[in-house]
């Protein structure tokens, strides 16, 4: 589970190489009795486990494979991962030797010797791609990840963008897109006389495709999905992965403004505009930039007007649930920019910390921070921490020309403006050994002193490398030396800027700050800026479940068996949510992409606690913001406890008790689990009873009439003490599963508005439910109903304006004063709409399908058929 010597490695660290970075034989028909392999021990396809073991037996297609742990199992080839590399060394040699090739034939040897040495011992970690490409294979791609040109607003154009997509994620490089190109939700498409599902729609698309691609045998795709502040469908976007289903595989990040931020800060209203698609140069010049869009003259269509602080709390409360969507405040990440005068950023790659350009690619690997602690003085080895960055940038500079490009737009961008980006690992490792914590005042001044410094190096590399080879052609000194980062660059280190002056510049960035999760993980030291997660953990991936013990820690506890570890052995838990970002902050300075870093916080973290901590984000001129809150997701990566440790906490003590049981006693824990539950059913008994409005015999009310994308709904709402108390909702055929669905929802706003007490929580109610969208909707303007709950809330609305005009608030105490809407039918029923299919096969209500989910299964020649995939439950 960590480095030992530079030609072995242990457990984990091991698996992740073998599995991730060493060169592979694809042909596992090459198998060979003797040889090291990764075998599958588990075939799940949620928490698959692989092992390393030797093959001691082969017999056709039948393997016997002897693990590490001596164990010996019967598998086949096909579930094998053969390898041709089995140490680093090898590894090594074979990076050294491929990024050396693109140098001048006399310089080739020399070039090779200094990459080697900087490789030596993960002293300088290459970015996944890289590793498990250069020299390996004139097919992969060895950039991380890619952002490609919104997708043009059309159905030609987003097939082209899922083309696009596919062919990179194929190739082992993750993706991100903006989704701003695309016209909102119901706006008009003329081509085809109808209205469009939106960008969230489409976003789900490129979700499931990113699903179903597996990435040369041992990853899946990785996507990012951005929508700019000023998108109609904003608001669905942010809440769109609380409805399950709809995208799943991709990380969402809203690209919020600095006006949008003022806005917030001032509680001013915030407009959602679209351009005006009916404009003659939509089709050829529209492609997502709102500005260039309004700078050429062209209208915008408003369609509708928000409060920015409403639209915010809905971002955090939703970051708060489930640490999404991310924040990026791209306008100030573009004033930061280099690249702010001829490319400006329009998104991020799938883990945030490199905002790119349309085609642009993130070029990535990490210096091992950790290999530069000088023991004998306790300080940072600068001079070789100075030599290891410079050597780097020309690494990374040399991949650009060494990777194949499978996109001419992809070679040209990249090659137009050389972006590199070098990044770390290891820094709480360093600060550990340092004696320094992590997130305190004295580290704050250490970060900016040690990513100061590297800077620095890195940056005057690039420009002797411009003296040597060339500045990237984009270059233009003064507009360069303009950006927000340069400007404080040459403020601190006016070396810089008389270099970039005389000399150019090779790189239109230089620093990155990714997460190096597996790198590091192989390697054995923290990842990125990351404290460490816990001192031992568990680790789910798709190798198995792991139990990671950190070696600085274990080291500390072994020279101290019977002290405790000292205060700065600081794990991400430890840390106040604030030190996170403060932490990000510091380093942010310094780095002229982004960062990838993600703020802990614990489970009891509040929404208005999470508000302030992104708001602090922006005011400390982080480009973005992204919170963990414990156990806000159902899965994660990192645990702190074993599978079958105890996972009841803070449950109960009777689920505690119940969880202990043995078979031997179980009678007798019957017998304390039924005690425990009397006495909680006599304690919680007289509360309910006090909270709970128990039904009369008899009540009345309104029964209201709309028409949904399920067919006619028929919703009664009844009153007791003049506020309504239960809803009856009647949709579908009895037996169909809308009808099943919609007396559910009656039953549980039925149970919401009958315990507690009156007051705001009809509204409450409306507030929920109001909006939420299906497949379809029915009608337009104000008489659009979206879905069967919106239905319940436009009729729950309607009764709650009748009981108010009656003034039934006024006199609560009184009944007799109210007069119930008794048999009274409100008729909104929606004028007729091409889009639902169910109408031209003359029947008045759908069902769910069970293939695709949409609502358009319908009886026609006595069969169920689905009008929108074909489905037929008699085929």
């Amino acid at each position: 589970m960590k480095t030992m010597q530079s030609n072995r490695l242990e457990g984990l660290s091991e698996k992740i190489f073998l599995d991730r970075y060493a060169m592979k034989d694809a042909d596992t028909n090459n198998t060979k009795v003797g040889d090291y392999v990764l075998v599958l021990t588990k075939d799940d396809p949620k928490f698959p486990a692989k092992e390393v073991g030797e093959v001691i037996e082969r017999n056709g297609k039948n393997v016997k494979v002897k693990l590490r742990s001596g164990d010996v199992i019967d598998s086949d080839i096909h579930k094998l991962t053969l390898t041709v590399e089995k140490t680093p060394d090898e590894l090594w040699d074979r990076l050294a030797k491929a990024m050396a090739s693109v140098e001048a034939p006399e310089k080739q040897q020399e070039w090779q010797e200094k990459f080697r040495y900087i490789l030596d011992d993960w002293k300088l970690v290459p970015g996944g791609r890289i590793a498990a490409g250069a020299g390996a294979s004139d097919e992969l791609t060895l950039f991380n990840c890619y952002v490609i040109p919104s997708p043009h607003d059309s159905r030609g154009g987003i097939m082209e963008t899922l083309s696009e997509m596919t062919e990179i994620m194929s190739r082992g490089g993750g993706v991100g897109i903006n989704l701003s190109s695309l016209r909102p939700r119901r706006a008009i498409v003329r081509g085809v006389n109808g209205t469009s599902s939106g960008a969230v729609s489409w976003g789900g698309l490129f979700s499931y495709t990113t699903g179903l691609i597996e990435q040369g045998g041992s990853r899946r795709g990785a996507l990012m999905l951005m929508i700019n502040d000023w998108h109609p469908d904003l608001m669905r976007f942010i809440t769109v992965k609380q409805t399950a289903g709809e995208i799943t595989n991709a990380n969402l990040s809203v690209c919020v403004s600095n006006d949008f931020m003022k806005a917030v800060k001032e509680d001013l209203d915030w407009d959602l505009v679209f351009p005006d698609t009916s404009d003659p140069d939509y089709n050829d010049q529209w492609n997502g930039d709102l500005k260039a869009w309004k700078e050429l003259g062209k209208d915008v269509i408003h369609y509708d007007t928000v409060r920015a602080r409403d639209v915010w709390h809905t971002i955090i409360e939703s970051a708060w649930k489930s640490a999404e969507p991310g924040v990026v405040f791209m306008e100030y990440y573009n004033d930061m920019s280099n690249s702010w005068y001829f490319n400006p950023i329009i998104c991020t790659n799938p883990c945030g910390e490199q905002g790119l350009p349309a085609w642009g690619v993130c070029n990535l690997s990490a210096i091992n921070l950790s290999k530069f602690y000088d023991e004998e003085n306790h300080d940072v080895n600068w001079d070789e921490l100075a030599k290891t960055v410079r050597y780097s940038v020309r690494f990374l500079d040399n991949v650009i020309d060494k990777t194949p490009y499978h996109f001419e737009e992809n070679q040209k961008n990249q090659q137009a403006e050389r972006r590199v980006g070098l990044g770390s690992m290891g820094l709480a490792e360093l600060l550990i050994r340092l004696n320094i914590r992590y997130g305190s005042p004295e580290s704050l001044e250490f970060l900016d002193k040690l990513y100061g410094f590297m800077a620095r190096e890195a940056y005057l590399s690039s420009s002797e490398i411009a003296a040597e080879k060339g500045s990237f052609k984009q270059f233009d000194a003064e507009k360069f030396l303009q950006s927000g980062f340069m400007k404080n660059m040459v403020s601190e280190f006016p070396e810089v800027g008389e270099s970039v002056r005389e000399n150019g510049m090779r790189n239109v960035t230089v620093i990155t700050q990714a997460p190096t999760g597996s790198t590091g993980t192989m390697v054995g030291t923290s990842t990125g800026i990351e404290p460490y997660f816990a001192f031992e953990f568990y680790r789910q991936s798709r190798l198995g479940f792991d139990k990671q013990l950190v070696p600085i820690a274990q080291e500390w506890k072994d020279a101290h068996p019977d002290a405790e570890l000292p205060d700065y052995f600081v794990t991400a838990m430890d840390l106040k949510a604030e030190d996170h970002i403060r932490v990000q902050a510091a380093i942010q300075r310094w780095v002229d992409s982004s960062i990838s870093k993600t703020a802990n916080c614990p489970s009891d973290f509040t929404v208005e606690e999470t508000k302030a901590l992104y708001e602090l984000a922006f005011d400390l001129g982080c480009k973005g913001v992204t919170i963990y809150r414990d156990g806000s997701r159902d899965t994660q990566v990192l645990h702190t406890k074993g599978k079958d440790e105890d996972k009841t906490d803070n449950k109960g003590e009777a689920v505690k008790a119940e969880a202990a049981a043995t078979k031997e006693d179980s009678a007798k824990m019957e017998k304390i689990s039924t005690a425990l539950k009397v006495d909680i059913d006599k304690k919680t008994e007289n509360i309910f009873d006090k909270q709970y409005k128990r039904r009369p015999q008899v009540l009345s009310g309104a029964t209201y009439k709309f028409n949904t994308p399920f067919g006619m709904a028929y919703i009664t709402i009844n009153d007791l003490d003049g506020h309504p108390s239960e809803i009856f909702l009647n949709v579908g055929k009895a037996g169909s599963d809308v009808f099943a669905m919609s007396e559910a929802l009656g039953r549980v706003c039925s149970l919401f508005l009958r315990y507690g007490e009156h007051g705001q929580k009809e509204r409450l109610l409306i507030k929920h439910l109001k909006g939420i969208g299906g497949s379809g909707g029915i009608g337009f303007g104000p008489n659009r109903v979206e879905s069967i709950a919106d239905a319940v809330a436009k009729s729950l609305e309607l009764h709650m304006d009748h009981i108010e005009e009656q003034g039934a608030y006024a006199t609560s105490n009184d009944s007799s004063s109210y007069t119930a809407p008794v048999a009274e039918t409100a008729a909104i029923e929606a004028q007729p709409h091409q889009h639902d299919s169910h109408e031209s096969y003359g029947v008045s209500s759908t069902d769910l399908c069970p293939s695709c989910g949409s609502a358009s299964l319908v009886n026609t020649e006595g069969c169920k058929t689905c009008t929108s995939c074909g489905y037929s439950k008699c085929s």
